[in-house]
Formats: C-alpha cells, structure tokens, sequence
C-alpha cells in the first residue's frame, strides 16, 4: 500500500504543485491530491475541505506537504494532522514533491526523510559554465566555479 501525499498551499500553487507531478508520474494521480486556499477562505471552511480530502488517509499513510510554515495552509494542515498518524512538511517545492512521488510506498517516516532530503538538494546555486566551443569572456567564473 502506498502512502497519499496532500498538498496544501496558497491558490494555485497546490493545483499547480500537483499538475507538474503528474504531468511526470501520471501513473500517481489518485496519489495525489491538492487544496487550493483561496484568499478570502475561512480557515474552518478550509479545514473542513482537508478532511474531507485526506478521508482515511489520515490514519492509513497521508504525507501533507504545505507551502510556508505560518501561513494559513500551514495552520489549517496542522490542525489537520494533530493526533493522527499524518506527517506535515512546510516548505514544499517540486523537488521535493517528485520525491515524495517516486518514494510513495515506503513506511511514512522513511518517506518524510526522502521528501526532505528532495527538497533540500534540489535548491542550489547553478554556476554558469562555458559552453563547448566559445571563448572564455574576463568576467565569466573559472572553470572550477561550478558546483554539483
């Protein structure tokens, strides 16, 4: 059995989180699932709906993933997952996601370690790098600049 990941962001970031996935892993779409919040939603009205989203999940194998620890998302997930078996993660990006998807079927804690290690090496600063056959320009980096 294989572990459902919501995702709980500011619309429509979670909508869009999701689409990307998919449009990777389109296998995992019942996987998957994304909670827009709107603007001028009521946290309770939100809440609501993430209950409603994750069902069963929450005490099956349920991943959440929302975008900034804080915000309102972020409040409503934790309310969400308080005193089930769920685990929250604040912070998402789309690494982070794939990672999630790919790893989906390991036990939960495992999963929130991959998820997290996904997200962390996946943010980086990308040297630029001199492409075949041009000359070096005096401002670019040396050659050794570059990181990975």
């Amino acid at each position: 059995m294989s572990n459902r990941i919501l995702i709980i962001a500011h619309a429509p970031l979670a909508q869009a989180l999701r689409d990307c996935a998919m449009h990777v892993y389109a296998e995992c779409s019942a996987d998957v699932i994304a909670l827009d919040v709107l603007p001028d939603a009521q946290p309770e009205d939100t809440l609501a709906q993430a209950i409603n989203a994750a069902g069963a999940d929450l005490n099956n194998g349920l991943l959440v993933l929302t975008d900034i620890f804080g915000a309102t998302p972020a409040n409503v997930a934790q309310k969400l997952v308080a005193g089930s078996n769920a685990k929250l993660i604040a912070g998402i990006n789309l690494p982070m996601l794939f990672r999630s998807v790919c790893y989906r079927h390991e036990p939960l804690d495992a999963l929130v370690a991959r998820a997290l290690t996904g997200g962390t090496q996946g943010v980086m600063q990308v040297a630029i790098t001199v492409p075949q056959n041009q000359i070096r320009r005096t401002n670019d980096q040396n050659y050794n600049d570059h990181q990975q």
